[in-house]
């Protein structure tokens, strides 16, 4: 066995250096911690290279040998019950580490920009690592005590991302959602390893898949309780991953800092559910119906999330919903036991989706440089419009990340989808229609963000403007020195604005932009200071990250390509990710040569679907979306000022199909919260009426028999033998009746 291994299982504990000394200089030296606050970068990032580099070797060794290495300690030994804990390396594994350590580096170096001026800077990076700690050490765990263990610990570490800014209602409010929605999916997955365990005695996964498999194969155990316990286990991915009906949550995760998003929907949180899903796969195979719920899952999540991203105004939150229906994709390739084409789609997402967020953080970076800070507006697509003038390089990137996500080739998300699709032709028709159909509306809802952001005129209603920096709800605004001046004169400037006819300005803003743009060039050359009242790009070390995942979007796909021509086999991925059991791909692996017009045929057909849904994005927005945007921005987006190319009827289906999130929250809302909240009320009502009223009530009528008691005795022995003479004789009396009754009934 490689000596690399026997030290893989360092690779969790190396980022945890960072929180830990964070943590002790902020306790031990707290001024000079926070006085050098910045010089923790480095290390966050230094330390995650490290984990990186173990990983790459680790994947090549699994490339060379696709060998499998497990060591582990015993912890708790008794007559009955064992319990060890170790680490486990094998092709999963490496490719796991190899993902979460390379975006994970990005995100760092990204956010060290972006956090620079936010004075939970510290604060932040200790999460973020220790986040980062949290997954690797989830994908190296050898059991599912340990899969529990770092299981809770990402949960923690999103809550606090995404409530970062604790003092915004709006964020706290999403931190709780999330953790709370996800403790219904991890009490699940808790019960389907206790039930497994009770069924196995074991939670080693070697051990625990072949016991499992045996038991059903032989009939040894009730099929409904194997299939009870998967489904338990699979409700922990349901909840992690965003599948239907747990997901909920993601959307409102999006409250967090930008970076925490990328990091979120990239590769850790969402990808965790996946990763369980594929690490237990040896264990579902044997249970076709339990596969088949999560391809349902799987179709359903990629359908609704498809729907919901349509009328998004957010940039984020249709990000978010676009990620949503990604790893339904995923999940439904899962179902289909396309174990390859999974993951194959899970990495290739992976970069894209961060290349997308991190793009969307550069933009509202550029936003708030004219309407100051305020999420509402710097992430409100309404605002947005002819940025590719002002930021080019984000642009790129931006387009890039959304032509990848659309399918169109050569991009990486091409080769893992399209892989999917021809998958699915195979398993089910009816699920083949619909994830056609949601290729191309991912297309769609692709390209709406893009125009709206990027194309025609810049949206932005100026007046809104206050030239402020600080903010209530952020300490501390994420500007840089080449950002945005303050300047004390914007305010009253803006107030006397030459509009001649304010009335007029309203009805038609499009003829006073001419107007408004004169007047904000007087101002940009107030006093002959230079002050960004127009978007701008990020930073070199906001861009830098972007331009890294943009040759993985271009370039990571081809790894996945199954071509085998003239004795040259360039399938790194089959020959990296050995699927414990393929059901739908063993024709395709049998083959010798890879076929050409079969792949065309099949590449056909998704691409197909993926230009015509950029052509009809393309021509109801770019031709009017501008009129959209100001009528919306004046409207405050009123339906009836919306695109009338369609009928008002659908825009409106659509519109509150999208804007209600398919009406799942309110139906928990009423349903389940309220009704929960009666249950509550009533068991409260029972329990102090009823349980604490039964012993309170004997108490105050001991009280009251004992003050009435009090008045009998008045020291008078004739009074006490008067009583106890009157009480012994009516209980003579009863007992003579009584015991007279009772022979008479006898004779």
């Amino acid at each position: 066995m490689e000596h690399i291994y026997q030290y893989a299982w360092i690779i969790p504990f190396i980022p945890l250096t960072v929180p830990l000394l964070i943590g002790a200089g902020l306790l031990l030296f707290p001024k000079t911690t926070k006085n050098l606050r910045r010089m923790w970068a480095f290390p966050s990032i230094l330390l995650l290279s490290i984990v990186m580099i173990f990983a790459i070797k680790l994947s090549i060794q699994q490339i060379n040998s696709s060998s499998m290495y497990q060591s582990v300690w015993s912890w708790t030994i008794t007559n009955d019950f064992s319990l060890e804990f170790g680490y486990l390396v094998d092709p999963l594994t490496s490719i796991m580490s190899l993902l979460i350590t390379t975006v994970g580096i990005l995100v760092l170096i990204y956010s060290d920009n972006y956090m620079s001026h936010d004075q939970g800077y510290l604060r932040f990076f200790a999460y973020l690592s220790f986040f980062n700690t949290s997954m690797l050490g989830l994908v190296t765990s050898s059991n599912l005590i340990q899969i529990y263990f770092f299981w809770e610990l990402v949960g923690m570490c999103s809550y606090l991302l995404i409530g970062f800014w604790f003092t915004r209602p709006v964020a706290a409010n999403a931190c709780q959602k999330a953790f709370v929605t996800n403790r219904v999916g991890d009490f699940g997955l808790l019960l389907g390893i206790l039930g497994l365990y009770w069924l196995t005695g074991s939670f080693e996964f070697r051990d625990l898949f072949e016991i499992f498999n045996t038991l059903i194969y032989n009939n040894e155990v009730y099929f409904f309780v194997g299939t009870v316990c998967t489904f338990l286990l699979f409700a922990g991915a349901v909840a992690k991953s965003a599948q239907f009906p747990l997901h909920v949550w993601l959307p409102d995760a999006m409250e967090g800092p930008t970076p925490i998003s990328a990091l979120i929907h990239a590769a850790t949180m969402v990808a965790a559910g996946i990763f369980l899903v594929a690490r237990l796969f040896p264990l579902l195979i044997v249970n076709p119906a339990i596969l088949h719920l999560i391809a349902l899952i799987g179709i359903i999540t990629v359908i609704l999330g498809a729907t919901l991203a349509l009328a998004q105004k957010d940039i984020k939150r249709s990000l978010a919903y676009s990620t949503m229906s990604q790893l339904g994709y995923m999940m439904l390739a899962l179902g289909m036991g396309s174990y390859r084409a999974a993951l194959f789609h899970l990495i290739t997402h992976a970069y894209s989706k961060a290349l997308l967020f991190l793009g969307s953080g550069s933009i509202i970076h550029s936003m708030e440089a004219i309407v100051g800070y305020s999420p509402d507006k710097s992430q409100n697509l309404v605002f947005m419009g002819g940025l590719k003038k002002h930021v080019p390089i984000t642009k790129t990137a931006f387009l890039l990340g959304t032509l990848s996500l659309s399918g169109i080739p050569p991009l990486a998300c091409f080769w893992s989808k399209d892989e999917i699709l021809n998958d699915t032709w195979l398993y089910s028709p009816t699920f083949a229609i619909i994830a056609w159909a949601t290729a191309g509306l991912t297309a769609f809802y692709m390209f709406r963000i893009y125009l709206l952001t990027f194309e025609g005129h810049l949206n932005v209603h100026f007046q809104n403007y206050n030239g402020k920096k600080s903010s209530s709800f952020y300490s501390i605004s994420l500007w840089g020195q080449d950002g945005m001046k303050p300047l004390n004169k914007n305010f009253l400037l803006l107030t006397l604005l030459p509009i001649k006819n304010t009335e007029s300005f309203f009805k038609n803003p499009h003829e006073n932009r001419k107007e408004i743009m004169q007047s904000f060039l007087f101002i940009n050359n107030w006093d002959n200071k230079k002050i960004a009242l127009y978007p701008h790009e990020s930073g070199n070390t906001m861009l830098f990250p972007l331009l890294v995942l943009i040759l993985f979007t271009l370039f990571i796909g081809f790894l996945g390509i199954p071509f085998n021509q003239s004795g040259i086999d360039l399938d790194i991925l089959s020959k990296w990710l050995i699927p414990p059991v393929n059901l739908l791909q063993q024709k395709l692996n049998s083959q010798k040569f890879f076929d050409w017009s079969e792949f065309v045929r099949n590449a056909t057909l998704s691409v197909s679907i993926a230009y015509f849904g950029i052509v009809i994005a393309s021509f109801l927005y770019k031709p009017v979306y501008s009129s959209l945007q100001n009528f919306a921005l004046i409207n405050c987006f009123a339906k009836r000022h919306q695109n009338r190319i369609f009928s008002d009827k659908i825009q409106n289906v659509i519109y509150d199909w999208s804007h209600h999130r398919g009406y799942i929250d309110s139906f928990y809302t009423i349903y389940i919260i309220r009704s929960l909240r009666g249950l509550s009320e009533l068991v409260n009502f029972f329990d102090r009426r009823v349980i604490d009223g039964i012993p309170n009530g004997l108490g105050v009528a001991s009280f009251f028999v004992g003050e009435g008691l009090k008045y009998v005795g008045g020291g008078r022995i004739s009074s006490y033998l008067f009583f106890y003479i009157f009480y012994a004789s009516i209980f003579l009396l009863i007992y003579y009746f009584y015991f007279t009754n009772m022979n008479f009934t006898d004779q």
